[in-house]
């Protein structure tokens, strides 16, 4: 690759980590602030909502941990900071002992419908900020033609 289509490609690459960042921290201070919940929390909580009883419906942690973008090991921490809180239960797989299923509980549930609209308005307020920089613009429609802040 030549120096100037790396310099293109490093430049890509640090626009995705500004708008990245960016809609991080306006989603972190949004869910903290309404809902005592970081993202981090929110996501595990998204992607374990949409387990369901049939089969291959329960994730594995190490399948949590790849959803949510983290070790195992912080996956589990964060699993169990949330289950003393009463967000989330953890219970034997039926069918394999050595397997752990997790499940968000009633309250957890509750919370996550209660910060979805502040999580999807924090994301929508980071995007159209993001919107008015030149160098992201171009990220921003990529990620709206992704459909990606719907989900």
């Amino acid at each position: 690759m030549t120096a100037p289509a790396m310099t293109a490609l490093a430049n890509g690459w640090c626009a995705l980590s500004v708008l990245h960042g960016r809609i991080e921290t306006r989603v972190e201070r949004a869910l903290q602030a309404g809902h005592d919940l970081s993202a981090r929390e929110f996501s595990l909580l998204e992607v374990l909502s949409r387990q369901h009883s049939g089969e291959g419906g329960h994730l594995q942690m190490r399948q949590v941990a790849d959803a949510v973008v983290l070790s195992q090991s912080a996956t589990t921490r964060l699993v169990t900071r949330l289950e003393e809180r009463g967000l989330l239960s953890r219970y034997l797989c039926p069918t394999d002992r050595r397997g752990i299923y997790t499940d968000v509980t009633e309250a957890g549930l509750a919370l996550l419908a209660a910060a979805r609209p502040t999580h999807g308005e924090a994301l929508r307020e980071a995007l159209d900020e993001a919107r008015r920089d030149d160098a992201l613009r171009p990220l921003v429609e990529v990620v709206e033609a992704l459909g990606v802040e719907r989900g």
